[in-house]
C-alpha cells in the first residue's frame, strides 16, 4: 500500500524538509540547553571540588544521582505527554529544570549536592522519551534516524559551546558579586531552559492535524504514511502499556541502551577530567580543547546516521560504532595521560558513541505502537539510563580509591563491546529467523 498516490516523492521528500524545519529547530535548541544543564557539573567540579571540599567519589555519586530522579518519573511523564500534548509537557519540564539548574549555585554540602541534583533529574524526566516519542507523530521510521541524529548533534553542540562557555564564565566571572565562578555558571546556564519553556508553549504544536502550516493535503499525506508505517511493525509490536511491559524485546533493548549510556556518560562526564589530567590546567583551555572530539563528533553522528537510513540498516552499523567506541575508551585509559593522544581517542569515542544513540532509537520502536510507545520508550531509556547513574559513581569511586581514572574507564569499555555483541548476536537470529519463514 502506498500513501496517496497524488504525491511524487520529490513532493514527499519536500513535504518532511518541511516538517522538518519546524520541528527540528525546537529538538535541537532543546536538546543543546537540556544536555548543557546535564553536564556543565563536569566543568564545575574542576572549581567546586576545591571551594566545598569535596572528593572525586562525592562528585562521581552527585553526577550519577541526576538519572534515579530521571528513572523514576520517566515513564508517568511519558504516559502524560500522550494525555496531554507535547506542548504542556515540554513548557513543564523546561521551566522546572531550568529553575533547578540555576539553584545548583547554593549547593554547599555533598548532600545538597545529591538533592538538587536528584531534583534536576526529576523535573527533566520525560523530555528525551518525550521528544522521541514526538518524532514518531510527525516522520516514519525509515527517515527517524537522520531526524533522531539531530538530537544528538546537539549533544555535541552542547559539549562545544559548552566547554567554551561554562569555561569562559568560570574563569571571568569568578568573585564577581561575591559568587564563585562555578555558582555564576549554573545560574547563566539555567535561564535558556525557563526562556524556551515559556516560547514552546505559544510555538510547538501537538501533532500534524494541529499544525497550520500543512495544508488539508499534507496532513493526510502524513496521517496515511504513518499508518502504512504502523502497519509494517513486527508482528509482536505491542499497543499498550501493559504488552510494552510484558515484551521481552522491551527488556533487552533496556539492557542494550544501559551499555551505551554507560559510555557516553563517562565520556560526557570526565572529559574535562582527562583532558586536565594531560596537562592543560587553565580552565578556558581546558573547555577549549573539550570542543575538539565533540565538534567532529557532530559531524560523525549526521554521517553515520545518513548512511544507517539510506542502506535502512541498523544492527551492523550499531555494532561498529559501540564496539569501535568501547575500543577507544579503552585507548583513553591507556594514554590518556598525552594530551594529543588524549584528544584522539576521545574524538574517535565521542563520534562513534554519540553516533550510535539515534541509531539504537530507531530499533525499539519496530516492536512498540500506540500507546505501548509511549511507556515502553519511556521505559527502556529509564532503565537503560540508570547506566548513566553508575557509569559517574564507578569510575568516582575508583579515582577516589586508586587516584586513577584507567581502571574506571576498562570497565566502561567492556561494556560498551558486550552491548554491541549482543546486538549482533540478536541481528543474526532475526537473519535465520527470516530465512526459515521464507523456506
Amino acid at each position: 500500500m502506498t500513501p496517496n498516490p497524488t504525491i511524487h516523492p520529490g513532493d514527499t521528500n519536500s513535504l518532511y524538509r518541511k516538517i522538518s524545519r519546524h520541528i527540528v529547530p525546537f529538538v535541537f535548541t532543546g536538546f543543546v540547553i537540556a544536555f548543557l544543564d546535564r553536564i556543565n557539573i563536569g566543568f564545575a567540579q574542576l572549581q567546586m571540588k576545591s571551594d566545598l571540599g569535596f572528593s572525586d567519589a562525592v562528585y562521581g555519586l552527585g553526577a550519577g544521582v541526576f538519572f534515579l530522579g530521571y528513572f523514576i518519573c520517566e515513564v508517568p511523564s511519558n504516559l502524560l505527554l500522550e494525555r496531554i500534548g507535547a506542548r504542556r509537557t515540554f513548557m513543564r519540564i523546561m521551566i522546572g529544570w531550568g529553575i533547578i539548574s540555576s539553584c545548583m549555585a547554593l549547593v554547599t554540602t555533598p548532600w545538597m549536592l545529591y538533592v538538587m541534583r536528584f531534583l534536576l533529574g526529576v523535573f527533566e524526566a520525560g523530555f528525551f522519551p518525550g521528544i522521541i516519542l514526538y518524532l514518531t507523530y510527525w516522520f516514519p521510521a525509515s527517515r527517524r534516524a537522520s531526524v533522531t541524529a539531530w538530537l544528538f548533534v546537539a549533544v555535541a553542540v552542547a559539549g562545544v559551546t559548552g566547554g567554551i562557555l561554562s569555561g569562559a564564565i568560570m574563569q571571568y566571572a569568578a568573585g564577581l558579586h561575591g559568587l564563585a565562578g562555578w555558582q555564576w555558571m549554573f545560574i547563566l546556564e539555567g535561564m535558556p531552559a525557563v526562556l524556551m519553556g515559556f516560547v514552546v508553549r505559544f510555538f510547538l504544536v501537538d501533532s500534524p492535524t494541529d499544525a497550520r502550516w500543512l495544508t488539508d493535503h499534507e496532513k493526510q499525506f502524513v496521517e496515511r504514511d504513518l499508518a502504512s508505517d504502523l502497519a509494517l511493525k513486527a508482528p509482536a509490536a505491542s499497543q499498550s502499556v501493559k504488552g510494552a511491559f510484558r515484551n521481552p524485546m522491551v527488556y533487552l533493548f533496556s539492557a542494550v541502551y544501559f551499555t551505551l549510556t554507560c559510555g557516553t556518560m563517562a565520556i560526557s562526564f570526565w572529559l574535562p577530567t582527562i583532558i586536565h589530567g594531560a596537562g592543560i590546567h587553565s580552565l578556558l583551555d581546558t573547555g577549549l580543547l573539550s570542543a575538539i572530539p565533540y565538534g567532529i563528533g557532530a559531524i560523525g553522528i549526521i554521517l553515520i546516521s545518513r548512511h544507517s537510513d539510506k542502506h535502512r540498516e541498523r544492527h551492523f552499523h550499531y555494532a561498529f560504532c559501540t564496539i569501535g567506541g568501547g575500543i577507544a575508551l579503552f585507548l583513553i585509559g591507556l594514554y590518556g595521560s598525552d594530551l594529543y593522544s588524549a584528544l584522539l581517542f576521545l574524538s574517535i569515542a565521542v563520534v562513534l558513541t554519540f553516533a550510535a544513540l539515534p541509531i539504537f532509537w530507531s530499533m525499539p520502536q519496530d516492536y512498540l505502537s500506540g500507546t505501548g510507545a509511549a511507556g515502553g520508550i519511556a521505559l527502556i531509556s529509564s532503565l537503560g539510563q540508570l547506566g548513566s547513574f553508575f557509569s559517574p559513581s564507578l569510575i568516582g569511586w575508583i579515582k577516589t580509591s586508586t587516584g586513577r581514572l584507567d581502571a574506571g574507564l576498562y570497565v566502561l569499555a567492556a561494556l560498551l563491546i558486550a552491548g554491541g555483541i549482543v546486538v549482533l548476536i540478536h541481528s543474526r537470529k532475526n537473519v535465520r529467523r527470516a530465512a526459515h519463514i521464507a523456506a
